[in-house]
């Protein structure tokens, strides 16, 4: 498999991070489900992160920091969160910084990036409220203009690190009249306002994530200086749905840990316990459970990185893209984590015994993925709104945007093709009818057309690839009639109709993805992925929700699929399309060995 540069940071945090089942090493499964248990916040944690300088990836390069790309930012959040999601999601509210990576003045740009990297300094987002939820523009947090700056005066609950933070992004109303220019966007630097005029609302129980700082903040007659305010009087609502799309792609990230570390630890005891004078593995239900579970992680990958890497070539595309991984991944990894629960057994719900029981914290955690950030619902019905461009566009399509398409689709999906610098300026509430993924399906299937005698790959599998993936086009051109002769009219009181229909867009939108990720990737990914036989199985899976089929396809790819996910889990590497190498348990020689050498040095 070809080495990818963009996978150098997260395979480097890797190995200094250690192994998780070491109860010595950093975040060791040991000592985060201690921390849960007694729902205290990973300081300590967070503090080595800081110390390693990873705080500097979520600064982009023209600010004075590292990042360069997205694909390498889902893969380092990814190895924190198979660790610990707690720790993984309190560090990562510094993605919020990407508000003012987009829209603020150059000065607020230098002092937020002075925060972040010389104070060690986190950040929150205040936009919902305990009376309003979700519904932004009903919001009661009022800013009221005064001579140099304004005064805040309302809640904003519940919000991840409101207490433990140095800067809150504060959504609040400026224009008491309402509509969608009634609101303004601030960071507000706790550092510098009267600590008299606002005060923190108590941490929250959770269910999962219980050592984060759930809590709230409120405000009364608080001033804040003009300069606080990010962007235009009255652009508050339009840089919070940009800044959600960035957000909510990424948030796939921490789904993608939780679910590796929940099947690595679930195939652990499967070939490890013995039943009926067998493995658990070696039962053909649980066997396939966990080949499904992979399959899926798969599926999720194509869909993630696809996403991470078009934010550097159609960001403008982001209010579909954005909410399409939102939904199907994190509700995907769910729904797996879920499943394998079955083949643990009574395990899955004890906080301890196997593992240190991480499989039951990976699952409280991970529930509340799907919820942030936007829920299932609110990503579907933002889908909803913009179905009637989507179809629309994929009638209108010529020749020469085709050609464009072309290109567009071979920088997104070829891993080996450095990406453009981001511009997040480019990002719109609306994509005007273009998604890229589905619109490009035709010119994948034209590539599988092409590779007809091609000695490299299985004649079999090719046939089945190219059925598969006219059955996605068949699907999706039922769709666009569905959805042009829906009854569909703008606003919240959509129908159930619609909302299956947006589901169902969204397993399409990740069969797609599939395709093109292996096309464009086939060479350089390694003989598993190069073969094809899980993009067989894959797309049959996601189909098979969608139609009638066959339950199985073959049961000699689902076993091939297996054997590489016991591969992988036996050479510690993740389970992943780009399977790195991960922390190597350590023996007792190793260990031995380090302390020897550590004493040498100190001598």
């Amino acid at each position: 498999m070809q080495e990818l540069k963009q996978y150098w940071v997260a395979q480097a945090l890797e190995k200094d991070l250690g192994y998780p089942g070491d109860p010595d090493s950093v975040m060791s499964f040991k000592k985060v489900i201690d921390l849960d248990e007694r729902e205290a916040f990973p300081e300590q944690e967070i503090d080595w992160l800081y110390n390693w300088k990873l705080q500097h990836y979520y600064i982009p390069t023209n600010c004075g920091g590292e990042f360069t790309s997205f694909e390498e930012f889902v893969a380092f959040v990814r190895v924190l969160s198979r660790r610990d999601q707690t720790t993984g999601i309190a560090f990562t509210t510094l993605f919020w910084s990407f508000l003012t990576w987009m829209a603020g003045t150059e000065s607020q740009k230098e002092h937020l990036a002075k925060f972040i990297k010389d104070n060690h300094g986190a950040m929150c987002l205040g936009y919902s409220e305990k009376e309003h939820g979700s519904d932004l523009v009903g919001g009661s947090l009022t800013a009221t203009k005064v001579p140099g700056g304004y005064l805040l005066n309302g809640e904003k609950w519940p919000i991840n690190r409101a207490t433990i933070s140095g800067i809150s992004y504060i959504l609040a109303k400026t224009d008491p009249e309402g509509g969608g220019r009634c609101l303004s966007l601030f960071m507000v630097d706790k550092r510098e306002i009267n600590p008299d005029n606002y005060y923190n609302l108590p941490k929250i129980l959770t269910h999962g994530i219980r050592g984060s700082d759930m809590s709230g903040i409120g405000f009364k007659d608080c001033f804040i200086p003009d300069w606080m305010l990010l962007g235009e009087e009255g652009a508050g609502l339009e840089l919070a749905l940009k800044g959600f799309q960035i957000t909510r792609t990424l948030c796939a990230a921490f789904s993608q840990g939780a679910a590796d570390t929940a099947l690595r630890t679930t195939l652990n005891f499967a070939l490890n316990r013995r039943i009926y004078e067998k493995t658990v593995f070696a039962l053909p239900q649980p066997r396939k459970v966990l080949a499904d579970a992979f399959l899926d992680i798969l599926i999720c990958d194509c869909e993630t990185i696809g996403a991470a890497r078009a934010f550097h070539v159609i960001p403008e595309q982001f209010s579909v893209l954005g909410a399409v991984v939102k939904y199907f991944v994190t509700s995907k990894l769910e729904t797996m984590i879920n499943d394998v629960s079955a083949v643990l057994g009574a395990r899955f719900y004890m906080r301890e015994e196997h593992d240190w029981g991480i499989f039951q914290k990976a699952l409280r955690d991970n529930a509340i993925i799907s919820v942030f950030d936007g829920s299932t619902v609110v990503n579907l019905h933002a889908l909803i709104l913009q179905f009637r461009q989507l179809a629309k566009y994929r009638g209108r399509r010529k020749l020469k945007t085709i050609e464009a398409l072309k290109s567009r689709l071979e920088l997104i999906f070829s891993l080996e093709k450095p990406v453009p610098t981001f511009e997040p300026k480019k990002l719109e509430i609306f994509g005007r009818g273009a998604d890229d993924a589905l619109q490009g399906l035709e010119i994948g299937i034209q590539k599988l057309e092409d590779l007809k005698n091609n000695p490299e790959l299985d004649e079999k599998i090719l046939y089945q690839l190219i059925s598969l993936s006219n059955i996605v086009l068949e699907e999706l051109n039922a769709q666009d009639h569905l959805i042009a002769n829906s009854k569909f009219e703008y606003g919240h009181d959509q129908s159930p109709e619609l909302f299956e229909i947006a589901k169902k867009y969204c397993t399409l939108h990740a069969a797609s993805c599939c395709l093109h990720m292996w096309l464009y990737n086939r060479k350089i990914l390694g003989d598993f992925f190069a073969k094809g036989e899980w993009l067989v199985l894959s797309l049959h899976r996601l189909l098979r929700t969608l139609r009638p089929l066959p339950y199985f396809i073959s049961e000699v790819y689902l076993e091939n699929v297996a054997q590489e996910l016991v591969k992988l889990y036996r050479e510690e590497k993740l389970f992943s399309i780009v399977p790195f190498q991960l922390a190597k348990k350590q023996t007792q020689e190793d260990k031995t060995d380090g302390t020897t050498s550590e004493l040498q040095l100190q001598a």
